[in-house]
């Protein structure tokens, strides 16, 4: 059986040793307490970026599509001043073809 004097060290040693973990978990609580606001700061700027960027993104490709959208009306309107008597049957066609479909789901 160890012997009271040896029980004693091994106490004292384990207070020693606790009270240095104790101040280590100290001295990194207080480390990530001081590096949060900068850490904070840093996501805030990537975020920041990200929508940034996200947003030049939306914005070339609305004005890409608004110029195909453009270029499509100019191309519809063109061949319909070409062809006025072609279009409105071909229009007429379509509606009649559609007005098919619909009727006869209801049958």
């Amino acid at each position: 059986m160890p012997s009271r004097k040896a029980a004693d060290a091994a106490r004292a040693k384990a207070a020693s040793d606790g009270g240095r973990i104790e101040g280590s978990v100290r001295d990194l609580v207080e480390g990530a307490k001081s590096r949060l606001p900068e850490l904070a700061r840093q996501a805030e700027r990537v975020f920041q970026d990200r929508a940034d960027r996200l947003k030049s993104q939306s914005r070339e490709a609305t004005e890409a599509a608004n110029e195909q959208l453009e270029t499509a009306r100019t191309y519809v309107v063109e061949r319909v001043q070409e062809r006025p008597f072609t279009t409105t049957l071909a229009v007429l066609g379509a509606g009649f073809l559609l007005g098919l479909l619909f009727a006869g789901r209801r049958r």
